[in-house]
């Protein structure tokens, strides 16, 4: 009787089942950036200690930095601070009970992804422009 039970009962979706939702992936890129963006701030910490260290220890920071591993921790961090800016705004409006229909909520995930790429870029461009004309 228990084996019969047992063998009609649905089994419970797993990954090779499950299909990802935006707003789950959406949620766990949050959750994701969010740790980055700490990461980043005790990287940052380290890059200022650097300075006070000494033009020596500042040096060798700097040459890590724009180094290619440097320079994508560094796109890494500014997209992950774009993506839970655009983010947190997304869920600002939600608090005051904007776009909680399913279409919109589908939307505004994929405009959140759009605008944290546009602004990335936009940033990385201007500080690249700003960069030459500075030296």
């Amino acid at each position: 009787m228990r084996d019969s039970l047992k063998a009609r009962r649905p089994l419970s979706p797993h990954l090779q089942v499950y299909k990802i939702q935006i707003t789950s992936l959406l949620s766990i890129l949050h959750r994701g950036t969010g740790m980055v963006l700490y990461g980043g701030a005790v990287f940052c910490t380290l890059w200022f200690l650097a300075l006070a260290e000494g033009s020596e220890t500042y040096g060798a920071m700097q040459g890590f930095l724009l180094h290619p591993v440097g320079l994508i921790m560094l796109m890494g961090l500014s997209f992950s601070f774009f993506y839970h800016l655009c983010n947190g705004m997304r869920h600002l409006l939600w608090d005051v009970g904007i776009g909680y229909d399913l279409p919109d909520v589908r939307k505004s995930g994929w405009l959140v992804v759009i605008f944290s790429f546009l602004l990335t870029g936009f940033a990385w461009i201007l500080g690249i422009m700003l960069g030459e004309i500075l030296s």
